[in-house]
């Protein structure tokens, strides 16, 4: 059984921060994937009813691969975004998956 660990994210960014939030995240999807060996998803979503929110899905080998995520580069980056834009976290949720 793989145990896979899930990350989904969910954000709203202010509508004169929404661009630039979304091309960070669309950044950190990019080097996450190219850059770590651990890291298997990022998808960068963005709600069809709600213009303000964006969610990223994230697969990784497991937890550890995750924790070195967070200490990357382009993480930083993505944090310094975080507070820099005024978005708010609205909440995040790890999954362990459990089939196939």
């Amino acid at each position: 059984m793989s145990q896979h660990f899930t990350v989904i994210a969910e954000f709203a960014a202010p509508a004169e921060s929404f661009d630039a939030f979304l091309e960070i995240c669309r950044y950190d999807s990019d080097r996450s994937l190219a850059d770590e060996e651990g890291c298997l998803t990022f998808d960068v979503l963005t709600q069809q009813d709600a213009s303000d929110i964006i969610v990223l899905h994230e697969v990784y080998t497991g937890r550890p691969a995750f924790d070195a995520h967070l200490k990357t580069p382009h993480f930083e980056k993505f944090a310094a975004a975080l507070r820099d834009l005024r978005i708010e976290e609205r909440n995040v949720r790890f999954f362990t998956r459990q089939h196939p």
